[in-house]
């Protein structure tokens, strides 16, 4: 089974019209944020039923899937390997997570990080400090504070495995660097962890930590943010009435 194989079954399922949607949609053109990137447009299920068929492909083969330039194959890779880390002992966890931090470069749009960094960053970091719920983890503080825009974004996404389970020190930290970046994407990440935060741990932990910051956030981010509070508390806070 090698990664050519698995690059001939994808096409299989190939569509040049979704291919030229994602190209609308992932803004692959110059100076998009996903410039440069190439399309053969498969969905996302069958980006599933691929990787289901090919669960056992190995850690060699994947690492040659996410170096493609192919924005599918990347995708595909990334869904092994969430997959493969859901299934793995605490051995080839480990390697399954360094991997993923050693080719960062190569999760660079928002859906490769979206369906991968709570998986495999977050679920990793849980199990190591889920006894020490007051210490925020520093490869989230080194990653939130990375000059590259998907790295930031995995730091706020990969908090989320804490958020789930009513923890809210890691997000809290993460979207506390990361309130004062430039980048919408960034801004619609942090928003939607904090929304999750009122949502999975309670909002008046949400609202703690919005009331003396609201005012100079990034409007994208407070609207994500405050998206599950009573329509009466919203327009306060957009009115910075609050």
């Amino acid at each position: 089974m090698t990664a050519a194989t698995v690059q001939r079954k994808l096409r299989e399922f190939a569509s040049p019209r979704r291919a030229n949607m994602a190209r609308r949609y992932f803004k692959p053109g110059l100076g998009g944020y996903g410039e440069g990137d190439k399309f053969i447009g498969v969905s996302l299920p069958n980006l599933r039923r691929v990787a289901h068929d090919y669960l056992l492909l190995s850690r060699t083969e994947l690492r040659e899937l996410l170096h493609s330039r192919i924005h599918d194959e990347r995708c595909l890779a990334l869904i092994i390997l969430t997959e493969q880390f859901a299934r793995a002992g605490e051995h080839d966890r480990e390697a399954i997570y360094n991997l993923y931090l050693l080719n960062t470069k190569y999760i660079n749009n928002w859906d490769l990080v979206d369906i991968s960094a709570t998986k495999i960053v977050g679920e990793y970091h849980y199990a190591l400090i889920r006894t020490n719920k007051g210490i925020v983890s520093d490869v989230f503080l080194r990653l939130a504070r990375s000059k590259n825009i998907w790295e930031r974004r995995i730091a706020m996404l990969a908090t989320f495995a804490f958020i789930k389970r009513k923890e809210a020190t890691q997000a809290l930290a993460i979207a506390d660097i990361l309130r004062h970046d430039t980048h919408h994407l960034i801004h619609k990440a942090v928003g939607w962890m904090l929304r999750e935060v009122g949502k999975n741990c309670s909002m008046a932990t949400l609202e703690r930590y919005l009331k003396p910051r609201y005012k100079r956030m990034p409007r994208t981010m407070l609207r994500y943010a405050i998206e599950r509070l009573p329509s009466r508390r919203r327009a306060q806070y957009l009115e910075g009435k609050v």
